[in-house]
């Protein structure tokens, strides 16, 4: 049973993937992105991927690498937006397929679940697996998972899944917070998002590899070359990672707000950090930032309060950005506005309460 898009759709973009000889996939920095490039890749078993790094949009920046590629259909994944700009000067055929708050642009193939269901936010990863035909989709079905999982989501398939994969996923984990950090599919997951950290090289390196993985437990009991390589790069790129953990988690927060900056000019582990400390804390907001220049990058998590219009009015009056998904946003301010920044987001918080009680 599929669970995002419609079969007519899904048709479509098998077609639109199969005719392709030359594709050039985009793909968001996460383990979503990641996986839903990698179920394309593996089917098609050729192309080039491309990580978008930071703000999840495609613009002019990379159009040199169109040119330099030359593909004949682009495919981009996973990511929120993307410049008209880029499409009209592209020079190709573009198509996107995303789960975020749906966009309107001009000579482009769009597909997104939330089109015709606002609230349908099935992960690209999970429509990705829907697109590809059936013997594929039961061979890679492990990498639909660490990207659904990774964006807070049991498919329909997961019983199955943990039939097939109890080392992974045991059957009674019904729930996908506890799938993600009390499983050794959360580990997986956490592999999946490390090696996307450090120089573009490495990354490109460890995709490379990945893309050769035939079974998860090559990579979490290094049984093969790939399967090593892929460990032991995401253990060294994680080692920041598990060390900003527990200077976070020796924080107390005695209101709705869970409050976690550092500073780190190299790499990022906002959205792992913020998910995490989300699960350790129900109930709260939690906001994790990163110091760099002199400006503030932010990951905000909630388990049910919904943060696009609270990080709106709260960017009102501040310099910055930022947007997202309903219960996960990042955005990004200035560090002299921070302050303010967070004054806002508690005003609104505590609005937001008042209107529920």
């Amino acid at each position: 049973m599929q669970e995002g898009l419609s079969k007519e759709e899904n048709e479509i973009i098998l077609a639109l993937l199969d005719s392709s000889v030359r594709p050039l996939f985009f793909f968001h920095d996460d383990p979503d992105g990641l996986a839903s490039f990698l179920l394309f890749y593996r089917y098609k078993g050729d192309g080039r991927g491309v990580v978008v790094k930071s703000t999840p949009r495609v613009d002019g920046k990379f159009l040199k690498i169109v040119k330099d590629y030359c593909p004949d259909r682009i495919f981009i994944l996973d990511i929120a937006l993307i410049d008209q700009e880029f499409i009209d000067q592209a020079g190709t055929d573009i198509v996107m397929i995303d789960h975020h708050e749906p966009i309107s642009m001009h000579a482009i193939k769009y597909f997104n679940p939330r089109i015709k269901q606002p609230d349908r936010n099935i992960p690209c990863s999970l429509l990705c697996h829907d697109v590809i035909p059936k013997a594929n989709r039961e061979m890679d079905e492990w990498i639909a998972m660490v990207g659904s999982v990774g964006d807070w989501h049991l498919p329909m398939f997961s019983e199955d899944f943990a039939k097939r994969y109890p080392m992974l996923l045991p059957e009674k984990i019904i729930n996908p917070a506890e799938a993600l950090f009390n499983t050794r599919l959360g580990e997986l997951i956490l592999i999946f998002s490390f090696i996307l950290k450090g120089k573009t090289k490495d990354i490109h390196q460890s995709i490379k590899y990945i893309s050769r993985v035939k079974d998860p437990e090559e990579i979490l009991s290094q049984m093969t070359h790939e399967g090593t390589h892929v460990y032991k790069k995401a253990r060294s790129n994680g080692k920041t990672y598990f060390e900003l953990l527990q200077q976070a988690l020796d924080l107390r927060s005695e209101d709705m707000i869970f409050e976690f900056i550092y500073k780190d000019d190299t790499t990022s582990f906002t959205k792992e950090l913020s998910n995490i400390l989300l699960f350790k804390n129900p109930g709260k907001i939690i906001i994790v930032g990163r110091k760099k220049s002199d400006e503030v990058k932010l990951s905000l998590r909630s388990d049910g309060i919904k943060l696009p219009k609270i990080l709106e009015h709260a960017l009102g009056d501040v310099e910055g950005y930022g947007g997202g998904h309903e219960y996960a946003c990042g955005a990004c301010v200035k560090a002299q506005d921070y302050k303010k920044f967070l004054e806002n987001i508690k005003k609104q918080v505590f609005l937001k309460k008042k209107t529920l009680q």
